[in-house]
């Protein structure tokens, strides 16, 4: 990065924002962010960002409201501070799960966000792992997607399939909709695939798992899913599959949410390790069960991300070869 770029955090995980600077040998910029009494918030840009390219990071973490109020604010301050162009880096995207209107006078919110960023001043976005790929649509601005799986591709092959042989695992998805949204795990990592039938009939975390299609007996089970919110569907499937004759069951997930007391149900379960990314903070949710989570560090694939887009170079040496070959 050069003198003509600049890094801003918002308040939502300062932490992955230093962590992205680190890896593009450059300093964070310097920002204030105030909340007022009457609940009103002020962000004051404290460098110079005129005529810089200039990248605000800020997921999607609790108050979720808060902290996208946050962004529209700093993107507002940025822009009148004269910047060049200003990208977005939403690892967790606010929202995600409203994508669709499949109930009457309901909003699209995660449509909605996008509407908010871009009459704020957004000119491009940069995420990760949305979950569903209808709202990279959602966008009239460029809009990258990054998938975390090269990162966790590297745990995978460097640890797990060191300490059992490959062909001992099973990929177990939660859904036909996990399923198609990671088949390339299926593809990279030359292992058998296994779906979880379940159904839900509201807007609960109770969904009802009626199945397991595909053989997991005898086998160790590495369940993937895009985030890992309350965990009950998670461990619903783990017990599932300890009843279908799984030998043991290891979940992997990109964004960390655990809401509630979801890390006290998740380490009551039969799941012995969770491999999750750090798009969100979660170093004190976990903090008295390091043995078992493992946290995957993706502030480089942002930072590489981050060169490429102010460089113009293409993104998609970023992407594992089987997703870079259908795109």
């Amino acid at each position: 990065m050069n003198s003509d770029s600049i890094v801003f955090s918002g308040t939502s995980h300062p932490q992955l924002a230093k962590s992205i600077c680190r890896s593009l040998d450059c300093k964070l910029g310097r920002s204030q962010v105030i909340k007022f009494s009457n609940d009103n918030l002020m962000v004051r840009v404290l460098d110079n960002c005129r005529e810089k390219d200039v990248f605000i990071v800020q997921t999607s973490n609790t108050p979720v409201n808060e902290m996208l109020m946050e962004l529209l604010i700093f993107i507002d301050a940025v822009r009148f501070a004269s910047a060049a162009r200003i990208t977005a880096v939403l690892p967790y995207y606010p929202y995600c799960r409203s994508d669709k209107k499949d109930e009457p006078r309901i909003s699209v919110t995660a449509r909605l966000v996008a509407d908010l960023l871009t009459t704020a001043g957004v000119d491009r976005i940069l995420t990760m792992n949305l979950h569903s790929p209808q709202i990279q649509g959602f966008f009239r601005k460029p809009a990258d997607q990054l998938l975390a799986a090269p990162a966790f591709f590297d745990y995978f092959n460097e640890v797990l399939f060191k300490d059992e042989p490959r062909e001992d695992f099973v990929l177990v998805m939660g859904d036909t909709g996990a399923a198609k949204a990671f088949s390339y795990y299926s593809d990279e990592l030359l292992l058998p695939m296994a779906i979880i039938d379940k159904f839900r009939g509201d807007h609960s975390d109770k969904p009802v798992i009626r199945q397991v299609v595909g053989d997991v007996r005898g086998k160790s089970c590495l369940l993937v899913d895009d985030e890992i919110a309350s965990g009950r569907t998670l461990v619903n499937a783990a017990h599932k599959l300890i009843e279908f004759g799984a030998r043991r069951v290891l979940a992997t997930a990109v964004h960390p949410v655990l809401s509630g007391d979801a890390v006290r149900r998740l380490v009551d379960s039969p799941i012995e390790k969770f491999i999750i990314g750090n798009t969100l903070p979660v170093d004190d949710k976990i903090a008295e069960h390091p043995s078992r989570f493992h946290v995957i560090d993706l502030a480089p694939l942002f930072a590489k991300a981050i060169q490429c887009i102010h460089n113009g170079d293409s993104m998609s040496a970023l992407f594992p070869p089987s997703v870079r070959r259908s795109v």
